[in-house]
Parts: structure tokens; sequence; C-alpha cells
């Protein structure tokens, strides 16, 4: 059944404290693993960081009905068992009802805006420790990009440091997606070397008072499965998969997450456009394939 937007606009009018009502009484996960024993996250929190693109579209996230409609239709599969967004969709997901008993991960950093000058300065301008614990979501993620010749790195690594600190204070996951970044023709790029990729994880699993609570989430290399061994051999710490850019040969990433999730420390996947907005279309039937791989 579509989003009825109408009705979301009148709840966020008439009775703002339906959100805090919503997050109040959902049901909780008793675990952070789904029912194949991984996590299995949507990921929605690209539009707050100005990111529209999928494939060759680049509005593609830009019409909230579509992207809610198509969330609501991934989260109705009991193997996935997560979403990951931005304090505005994850609001509209609660007023919706389509959170119950889901791992809910609220999006951290989003100030470093996609094709700015300041695009390493990934400033906290989304949820907090505090925010996350208060709604009764299970963790939250942050954006680590590391550029050697960008001093606004050392801001975002202390930020990150510290928020890391205050989730394992409450006993909540911390998810830090890291990456060593460069400009390109001044677009920032990120290396998916193994080199680079292991260096980011040292730094990424090191932050913070204590590691307890962190897990990372690892876009695949360039280097292929033995790259992907260093990667997941360079700390102890969970890993989830991202999805990235949506692939233009879907077949070959699915076939790679595969492989790589047979690895000790692989423990699911975190994965947005490549399932919510297929090459196909068909929502469903890419997230079928994804959590086939679980």
């Amino acid at each position: 059944m579509p989003v009825d937007v109408p009705s979301l606009v009148e709840t966020r009018t008439t009775r703002p404290q339906a959100v805090a009502e919503a997050a109040a009484a959902r049901r909780r996960p008793t675990s952070v693993l789904g029912p194949t024993g991984r996590l299995m996250v949507i990921a929605a929190d690209h539009p707050a960081r100005g990111m529209l693109r999928a494939g060759a579209d680049p509005a593609a996230m830009a019409d909230r009905a579509t992207l809610l409609d198509r969330l609501c239709t991934a989260l109705a599969r009991p193997e996935v068992n997560g979403v990951l967004g931005s304090a505005d969709i994850l609001d509209d997901l609660l007023l919706l009802g389509a959170l119950e008993g889901k791992v809910v991960l609220g999006s951290m950093n989003r100030g470093g805006l996609a094709g700015t000058t300041f695009e390493i300065d990934d400033r906290f301008t989304g949820h907090s420790a505090e925010s996350i614990q208060a709604a009764g979501f299970q963790g939250g993620k942050m954006l680590l990009r590391i550029d050697p010749d960008d001093p606004a790195t050392a801001s975002v690594l202390e930020s990150c440091a510290r928020a890391v600190s205050e989730l394992a204070a409450h006993g909540l996951m911390a998810m830090i997606e890291p990456f060593i970044s460069h400009r390109v023709d001044g677009k920032v790029t990120n290396d998916l070397s193994t080199e680079a990729v292991v260096r980011s994880v040292g730094v990424a699993a090191g932050l913070g008072t204590s590691s307890a609570y962190t897990w990372l989430k690892l876009p695949l290399v360039t280097d292929g499965e033995e790259g992907m061994e260093q990667v997941m051999s360079a700390s102890t710490l969970p890993v989830v998969l991202l999805g990235g850019e949506l692939s233009e040969d879907p077949p070959a990433t699915f076939a790679a997450w595969e492989r790589v999730l047979k690895m000790p420390t692989a423990r699911g996947l975190v994965v947005g456009r490549s399932l919510l907005y297929p090459l196909d279309g068909d929502v469903e039937g890419a997230v079928a394939t994804a959590v086939s791989l679980l």
C-alpha cells in the first residue's frame, strides 16, 4: 500500500509528539542479529548529506514518498532486521509503524555535504548518543573519511572518538564507516585499495575509550577476494559490508558479498541504493537475493 503522505504531514503538523510516542511504544529487538544470525540493515541516510543519486538518476532519492514506499517494502522481509537513517526518515518510519522489532541505527554525522569544499569535515549534525538512547534505538553510525591532505580530518577523528565513547557508555552499537580519501580533480574520492582500507580499519578500530560496542562498515576492495581476506583480518571487530554506489553488474556484486560473508569477522550487510533502487526496479527481488546470501 502506498505511503499516505497527507496523513504523515497532518500528524507532524498537529501531533508532533506522536513521534516520541511511537518510539516509546515500539517493540524492541531482542538481539542485533536477525533470524539468519546476521545483521541485515537497509541504509537510507543519503539525502541528509545531499546524496540523491542512484545509478544514472541524479535525483532518485529526492521523492520522499517513493523512498518510504521502498523502505517499507524492504523492511517487510523478516530477514531484514534493521534500518539506518537520519532523524527525519526514522521519524517517518516510526509514524508508519515500520520499525517494530527492528534494529534501528541513527545516522550521526551528515555535515560533510557531497560536492562541497568542506565535504571532509563531517560534522555531527544528526543523532547523538543521548537521542539514540532516548528513542530506544540500538546504535549510531558515523562516517569517517581520512584525507591526509585535509586538516579537517583531525577534528572528525576527535568527534568520532567521542561518539564511540558516548555510545559505549550507554551500551549502544557504534558503527563506523571509515575510508582513506583524497581529492581527485576537486572531488572527494575514496581509496578502495587493500592497503588503504586496511589502514582505515586500524584507525577506526582504535577510536574511543572502548571498542566493546564498535562495529565496522566496510567496502569491497578493488583487489578482489585476497584483498578482502587482508581487510577482514585487520581487526577482531564485527564487520558489515556496505553497498555503496549502484553496481552496473549486480550479480557480480552479490557473488562477491557471498564470498566475503563466509569470512570469520563478516557479520552482515548494510545496503541502501543497491536494494532500494536496483537497475531493474524490482526492490523485492533485490532484497530477496541479498537475504539469500545470509
